[in-house]
């Protein structure tokens, strides 16, 4: 819980013990200096409760756009009412053509179609067995360009396995397996590790257990004696190796290097109460391996080959983890470094951006690494399962827990991976490319439409002339040109790699194509009210906002396909779909009475055409214009199979 290892610690007189440590072996007394919220897993705790919402690109981006039509709106629509209350006969005449509007300026599906994008990512993700904790979460492994992945429970099941053993002395490979059989046998109460070899191994010889002893982390031994045949000690070969030979001390040296967790068996002739004394014959050398979770490899290459660093920070031994972490197929692991010599924030800083495995890293040391790399600019990720974890849990930008972690860990993390898999976080990535990518698209057509409504409603208003719509006929605008192809577009297959700068790329579009769309419909509206002459009837003020209405039908039109693109066959689909209803409801008298528009002339028809004509290649030639704001063409083939995928 307190380092991230499953081993015990031996503590001295005059060591610090923190809360959440368990008394494995033997008893002491003990000072408290530090009670309640002073104790260091309290203040663990504490740090763990501290809330924040998750830092989204996307939600950062719409409350900025919201904020900033929040002050224009207001001072725009009273300059069209008091401008209408001039012009029309009847004061309730201007208030539908202020609410009309400032209904346009509203993105009001962005919201809605924003939060219905995530809920649908939420969902996928869930049926993957991954909870996420808010909605925006499915957005941030999309984002993240470092992941930094703790050790034990994690990439490794948390779970030791039996490797293999190297005989010493005169002992061959069987005899050896024979004798540590029987030992790991005897241990009526076996840790983990000697419940791996148990597992392993047989119990052949038919030996008479005399005495017993179980291990013990201060002298870092078990031991038994079988009548007739000696006493066998197991443990670590630094204490029972340090009077055999050179050669047995080598190879456990040579394998405690390579990363491997090495433990000794021998022999001592005299009985088990004389404690670890005598001459000593070496038996085996037993090697250990965390295991490493099946879908790991995998996963990490997966993310490797996104783009994605990888990081290794763990409180095991760091030749441990350096082996792991190769096991895993995490890249460059050549270069491990033990944090405990990392003293201060300076050399911390700089190792890790140098350098891939970190092994004896404390928690506050994992906070630091991810704070560090922040201060550089990169969006983390953090993976842990345990109490160690929980202070860099909380400060990534991502926090992913094992759903087999400690409560604190998965209290923290905004993804719980709930059954142990990394499998699903591809599936994670996915749905977070989809909607950040999507809703983008969506928000280029609802920011186009606040635009040419806002630059609409200020031109009218200096003007002092009627509002160019009905509220119907911008309802027929916003649900055919915005709406329904943006439910469409924000819940379509996506795969294209994100990109930062999702306000900026927004606003270098719609500002520009909103205000192409405003002067167009604008002048359109103008030339139709000049050619009927200074005294407007009703049916002729009508046939002006039609022809104003079915200009901004066809640039929402030109706008849609264009944020559509890389078009596709169900694209281009949807476009024609949407132009066919368009057509319908003009041509249609029934829904063309519905929405108080009329049949135009030729002339007027002519003029809309070519207007708009121009506005379209206008808004075509934005991309060009201002280079960055949409996604570059890419290879049809290559795209359609990943959308496919």
């Amino acid at each position: 819980l307190l380092t991230g290892e499953s081993d015990p610690i031996a503590k001295e007189v005059g060591d610090e013990v923190l809360s959440g440590s368990f008394v494995n072996a033997g008893t002491g007394i003990f000072k408290v200096t530090r009670v309640g919220a002073d104790s260091y897993a309290n203040a663990l705790a504490l740090e763990a409760k501290r809330f924040s919402l998750v830092d989204s690109e996307l939600r950062r981006g719409i409350n900025s756009i919201l904020r900033v039509l929040m002050f224009l709106i207001p001072p725009a629509g009273a300059l069209l009412l008091f401008s209408l209350l001039d012009v029309e006969d009847q004061w309730q005449n201007a208030l539908q053509g202020s609410v009309a509007a400032a209904v346009a300026m509203v993105p009001d599906g962005l919201v809605l179609l924003t939060s219905l994008s995530f809920v649908a990512g939420v969902v996928a993700i869930a049926r993957k067995r991954a909870l996420a904790k808010e909605l925006a979460t499915v957005e941030l492994l999309a984002r993240v360009d470092t992941l930094c992945l703790d050790k034990t429970g994690t990439i490794t099941t948390g779970e030791i396995s039996f490797g293999d053993i190297i005989p010493l002395g005169d002992f061959d490979h069987r005899s050896a397996l024979e004798i540590l059989g029987s030992v790991a046998h005897s241990d009526p109460d076996p840790n983990p590790t000697m419940s791996a070899v148990a597992v392993a191994t047989k119990k052949v010889l038919d030996w008479e257990i005399s005495s017993f002893e179980p291990f013990n982390s201060a002298r870092k031994w078990s031991a038994v004696e079988f009548s007739g045949h000696g006493t066998f000690f197991f443990g670590a070969p630094d204490i029972l190796l340090e009077n055999a030979t050179h050669d047995a001390q080598q190879k456990a040296q040579s394998e405690a290097e390579r990363g491997r967790r090495v433990l000794a068996l021998c022999k001592i002739d005299t009985p088990l109460n004389g404690g670890f004394q005598g001459a000593v014959d070496p038996i085996c050398l037993i090697l250990l391996d965390d295991t490493v979770r099946e879908d790991a490899p995998e996963i990490l290459r997966f993310f490797a080959d996104q783009g994605v660093e990888l990081k290794v920070i763990s409180g095991d031994n760091t030749a441990t983890v350096a082996t792991v972490a190769a096991t895993a197929g995490v890249p460059n692991c050549d270069n491990s470094i033990d944090a405990r010599t990392l003293d201060d924030e300076k050399k911390l800083s700089e190792a890790i951006k140098e350098s891939t495995v970190f092994g004896r890293v404390t928690p506050h040391q994992k906070r630091s690494m991810v704070a560090s790399l922040q201060a550089e600019g990169h969006v983390v990720a953090m993976t842990g399962d345990g109490v160690n974890d929980v202070l860099a849990l909380k400060d990534a930008d991502m926090g992913i827990a094992m759903g087999s972690g400690s409560s604190a860990s998965r209290g923290v993390a905004q993804l719980v991976l709930l059954d142990n898999s990394f499998s699903t976080l591809p599936e994670v990535l996915a749905q977070g490319r989809k909607v950040i990518n999507n809703i983008e698209r969506v928000a280029n057509l609802f920011v186009t439409k606040a635009a040419y409504a806002l630059l609409l409603t200020a031109l009218i208003g200096i003007q002092g002339i009627e509002f160019p719509f009905l509220p119907r006929q911008l309802t027929l605008i916003g649900t055919f040109s915005i709406g329904l192809p943006g439910l469409v577009l924000a819940l379509a297959p996506n795969t294209d790699l994100v990109r930062s700068g999702f306000l900026q790329r927004v606003l270098r579009f719609s500002v520009p194509a909103g205000a192409i769309a405003a002067v167009t419909t604008w002048i359109v509206y103008l030339k139709s009210r000049d050619w009927a002459g200074q005294d407007l009837s009703n049916t002729e003020l009508a046939e002006a906002r039609s022809a104003a209405t079915i200009a901004l039908l066809v640039i929402g039109l030109v706008v849609l396909v264009v944020v559509s693109r890389p078009l596709r066959l169900w694209k281009v689909g949807l476009a024609i779909s949407m132009a066919g209803l368009h057509a319908c409801i003009i041509a249609v008298p029934f829904t063309r009475d519905y929405f108080e528009l009329e049949w135009l002339d030729g002339k007027t028809w002519l003029m809309v055409l070519s207007s708009t004509m121009i506005a379209s290649v206008l808004i075509i030639m934005i991309q060009r214009v201002i280079p960055g704001i949409l996604p570059k063409q890419q290879n049809t083939s290559e795209t359609t199979s990943r959308e496919a995928q």
